[in-house]
């Protein structure tokens, strides 16, 4: 068995390959996923025209390719590579690949990708489809960049493995930018998402907000359909391997590194504690009075006089025995 491809390492040679290598590199809060929208072997005109509509969902975050890949089979042995590298030279983590065949007719693939590695895919069959062109003034209300709300009916997609994985992959890929709040100004459309009873189809509807006055201070809300209007019967899917996503849910740890011996107090604040050896205070070099200093200074000058004095005697000694 062949060893997973190991992580090429790449070094910037100018300062602009720097910029752009910083840019990609992880970052603890994350910047918009870029899509990347594809063509397949062979597409049909229902395949171009959802495609065509993802783009305007995604705005600028999304890049489309005009051109069929016939190598793009991701799940083939061995057809992602293509995939893969497409993504990895136009820094996109997530992707959109339409196909058409007698087979699976009208299909559309969802998926995503880690570290510019296939993460998880679904597979769709478009069974309807309503273009945003076809609701008419619907989608001028909807301005471009605003974050949609998403409405999940149905407890399905939290039972079912292969929903939540829908669930899953549609938030990451209309979440847009990550912020901390919203303006309720800036939110002017809403996704429903639902599966139908009987056929298992997923029904994805997005109507545009409207406010009126209710007489307080919370407006009323008017929907209205603005397309896409997207029936889809899910086909195949590809859940992520394990390692892969030990490695995608991994978080970085944000909160600062416990102090030791450190705590807070409600009325003191920051409250520490410290530890300190036994203290011998007979050796330590305390601060003495003034009054100790002059009895030091009476007794030095007293013992510098007797000094002198037993000098002077000693001389007198010796003088008066030379003499005899």
């Amino acid at each position: 068995m062949s060893e997973p491809p190991q992580t090429k390492l790449i070094k910037p040679r100018t300062k602009a390959g720097k910029r752009v290598l910083e840019k990609r590199a992880p970052k603890l809060v994350e910047d918009p996923k870029r899509a990347l929208l594809a063509f397949g072997n062979k597409t049909s005109q229902v395949v171009k025209d959802v495609l065509t509509d993802l783009q305007k969902l995604k705005g600028t975050d999304a890049l489309k390719f005009s051109r069929h890949n016939a190598d793009m089979r991701p799940f083939e042995a061995g057809g992602e590579a293509a995939l893969e590298m497409h993504c990895a030279r136009n820094n996109c983590s997530l992707f959109a690949l339409g196909s058409h065949q007698k087979k699976r007719p009208h299909n559309l693939v969802l998926g995503r990708l880690f570290d510019f590695r296939l993460y998880d895919m679904v597979e769709f069959g478009v069974a309807a489809y309503r273009s945003v062109q076809s609701f008419g003034g619907g989608a001028a209300q909807a301005q471009l960049g605003n974050k949609p709300s998403f409405v999940f009916v149905g407890d399905v997609f939290e039972t079912d493995p292969a929903m939540r994985q829908v669930k899953s992959l549609l938030l990451d890929y209309f979440r847009g930018r990550q912020v901390d709040t919203i303006n309720l100004a800036g939110l002017d459309r809403v996704m429903f998402v639902t599966q139908h009873p009987h056929t298992k189809q997923v029904l994805l509807r997005q109507y545009s907000v409207r406010y009126k006055k209710s007489g307080t201070r919370v407006p009323r809300m008017e929907l209205t359909e603005m397309g896409p209007s997207l029936d889809l019967e899910l086909r195949r899917s590809r859940q992520p391997p394990p390692d892969l996503e030990k490695e995608a849910c991994r978080q970085p740890k944000l909160d600062k590194k416990k102090q030791k011996n450190v705590g807070s107090d409600v009325l003191e604040g920051k409250v520490g504690r410290i530890y300190m050896p036994k203290q011998e205070v007979e050796k330590m070099a305390l601060a003495k009075p003034k009054g100790v200093k002059r009895e030091r200074r009476a007794a030095a000058a007293e013992a510098a006089a007797a000094k002198k004095q037993r000098t002077a005697d000693g001389a007198a000694g010796g003088s008066s025995g030379g003499d005899d």
